[in-house]
């Protein structure tokens, strides 16, 4: 009979405390060094009743978020199930092997009841951020800003067609001023308003009707606030996208989250006020990627006292035309000049804020490059300005300078390498929540949890021996201050069948 190996039994008898059982360089053992998470008693401390049965205290409830999201667990009811096993989870919320852990149920009914409506979210991003930056770890002298999407807990086969109103943007008022300015300085008349309303008159009644403006998209009928997201070879479905901004070592700086069918053209402005609200001062460069090249984006930039850093876009021209940039723009005059050397006078400046510029019909009938030029019936050549594309070019020409070729290739290393490990290793590439409030703050606690971890592994590194050290001499006087109040040496020893 072949002999088998020592099957070693699991009865056997462990004499060791909890703190001995984590390893000293367990990712928890980082976490509890970096930072003391006792504030969060002060973010909450009024969202909790005097009298009444003592509660589960609030730092053990988001430590389990925190476990939750930096290990990749996802499921907040596997999260709890794990911590009844993990030594190391145990260690990090501060409980023994006796204690219980708090569960499903106990979170979700604190959210709803006290968690769901205030701003303790956001606040927590803010306090792990401002403890990265008393490490000296954020570097705000240029930041990346983009967009990610995350797909929505919403089946795309189940949807309805909505029509809805075509909301107004942000900079529309300001854009009407500059436009109605611009058409009286060339005799036009200005326009009353950009609002998406057209005025009707009923011919049978002869009421004045007010016709909003609509479009019809998709709605899902499992989430209504997520949108429908589609984008070049990628599968159609239900989405939110997070508009999110970072430093130059990839800490996350300010977020926004918004439907998935809103472009991130549209979703920039709202994440960039919420940026120059708390370090306008601290930025100097703006790094995006193609598609935020507008005039609008960049006139923003620009008179918020910041350098925008972006690519080159490529004209989206027919084949065989010529490109916008082969007509020349005389600013003195205010015309454009054509390859032939005739000019495009100006016409009129519409609604959407552009001015039109035409050629003259009867002489370009018998052009030459006529068939590269136009292939309108009328033969006219009509070039498009908008009234801000002096911001635009302004953009464009910081690609010739040093500091473009500096900091624009550090997008993939940034903003990109958060995006990826977020969606890797802490859920953001599904959502399990539905609702745009909770995705918010599930986005929320995913980027400050990437933070969190990004700064818990840089200062254990920049402070290996003295991390440990003033750990060990911490915990021992936590240990004999309990041992003092107990007066009693060895009963609270756990002693362990398994590891």
């Amino acid at each position: 009979m072949a002999m088998t190996k020592q099957i070693h039994k699991n009865d056997c008898i462990i004499l060791s405390t909890i703190e001995e059982l984590v390893p000293k360089e367990h990712l928890v053992r980082k976490l509890d060094h970096c930072m003391d998470f006792r504030f969060i008693e002060d973010l909450v401390k009024d969202l909790y009743s005097i009298g009444g049965r003592p509660s589960v205290p609030p730092v053990v409830l988001f430590k389990l978020i925190f476990i939750n999201i930096i290990f990749g667990i996802n499921s907040m009811r596997r999260t709890c199930e794990e911590c009844k096993v993990n030594i190391a989870y145990r260690w990090f919320l501060g409980l023994s092997i006796y204690d219980d852990i708090p569960n499903y149920s106990t979170w979700s009914q604190n959210y709803i009841r006290r968690y769901k409506d205030s701003d303790v979210f956001n606040e927590i991003f803010d306090k792990i951020l401002n403890q990265a930056m008393e490490y000296g770890f954020i570097d705000m002298e240029t930041v990346f800003g983009d967009g990610t999407h995350q797909k929505a807990n919403a089946n795309k086969n189940k949807h309805k067609d909505v029509e809805v109103e075509i909301v107004k943007k942000v900079y529309e008022d300001a854009m009407l001023k500059e436009i109605n300015e611009d058409r009286e300085k060339n005799g036009k008349k200005p326009l009353k308003n950009i609002e998406k309303t057209e005025i009707m008159f009923d011919e049978e009644t002869g009421e004045v009707i007010e016709n909003i403006e609509t479009k019809h998209i998709k709605e899902s009928i499992t989430d209504p606030e997520s949108g429908c997201y589609h984008k070049g070879e990628k599968e159609k479905c239900f989405a939110y996208t997070h508009q999110t901004f970072c430093d130059k070592n990839g800490f996350v700086l300010a977020k926004t989250t918004t439907a998935g069918n809103i472009h991130d053209s549209v979703a920039f402005f709202k994440a960039y006020h919420l940026l120059n609200q708390k370090y306008k001062d601290q930025i100097k460069n703006v790094c995006l990627d193609a598609g935020y090249i507008n005039p609008a984006i960049c006139r923003e930039i620009i008179l918020s006292g910041h350098i925008p850093l972006m690519p080159y876009k490529r004209p989206m021209t027919g084949k065989g035309l010529f490109k916008k940039n082969e007509y020349v723009y005389d600013e003195y005059y205010d015309c454009y000049i054509c390859p032939n050397n005739e000019i495009l006078t100006y016409t009129t400046t519409d609604k959407k804020g552009y001015k039109q510029y035409k050629s003259d019909p009867e002489k370009c009938k018998d052009c030459p490059f006529r068939e590269r030029c136009t292939k309108s019936k009328n033969c006219q050549k009509v070039v498009t300005r908008h009234i801000w594309e002096e911001y635009k070019e302004q953009a464009n020409e910081m690609r010739y300078t040093k500091l473009w070729k500096e900091n624009y290739p550090l997008r993939k290393e940034t903003i990109e390498r958060t995006f990826g490990d977020c969606k890797e290793q802490h859920g953001l590439r599904f959502t399990r929540v539905r609702g745009l409030l909770k995705n918010e703050q599930n986005s929320t606690m995913i980027f400050a949890c990437h933070n969190l971890k990004k700064m818990a592994n840089w200062r254990w590194k920049s402070h290996p021996k003295k991390a440990i050290i003033s750990l060990i001499f911490s915990k021992l006087t936590i240990f004999f201050q309990n041992m003092k109040k107990r007066d009693i040496l060895f009963l609270n020893i756990p002693l362990l069948s398994t590891i």
